[in-house]
């Protein structure tokens, strides 16, 4: 197990130990500031690099599952406004807005996320489905079972059905 030191200059170096938990598990913030003076210096050999594996594929879980409940916020709050006109409040709006710009912005910044978008929306539709009719009392068979909204529409900024 790869553990660090830290030196009088500032600079840290790897030790190896089996006795004492790896920095990792002690001290996650130091863990990252280390790892990425490692990468920067290239020292590769020194790195954790089962650790630094895992947290780059959890990064990669973490932004498919913000996109996932943000697709699913804005299918939920398009399903209200559409199913339940009388009710409409200024909230709803204003929660799609937010939640369709946390989407573009995703996508934007990652585009390999728009056919995991596109790939996942009729899943989350279901979610949503299933959620409007918890939320609104109106029963399940009223929302259709395939999105009455294309990709296209959740994602256009000036969409409201």
């Amino acid at each position: 197990m790869t553990q660090v030191q830290e030196l009088n200059s500032g600079q840290f170096r790897a030790i190896d130990s089996q006795d004492q938990p790896s920095l990792y598990d002690c001290d996650f913030m130091l863990w990252i500031e280390t790892t990425a003076q490692l990468l920067r210096e290239q020292k590769f050999t020194e790195l954790d690099l089962e650790n630094l594996i895992e947290e780059i594929e959890g990064i990669g879980r973490s932004n498919k599952s913000v996109l996932e409940s943000s697709l699913i916020v804005v299918l939920l709050h398009l399903l209200k406004w559409k199913y339940q006109p009388d009710k409409r409040i200024n909230s709803w709006k204003s929660t799609i807005r937010e939640y369709r710009r946390r989407l573009r912005k995703a996508i934007k910044n990652s585009p390999s996320l728009k056919p995991y978008f596109i790939k996942e929306f009729g899943e989350c539709y279901r979610d949503s489905r299933e959620q409007a009719a918890d939320e609104t009392g109106l029963d399940l068979s009223i929302f259709p079972v395939e999105s009455p909204f294309t990709p296209e529409q959740v994602l256009d900024p000036e969409f409201l059905p």
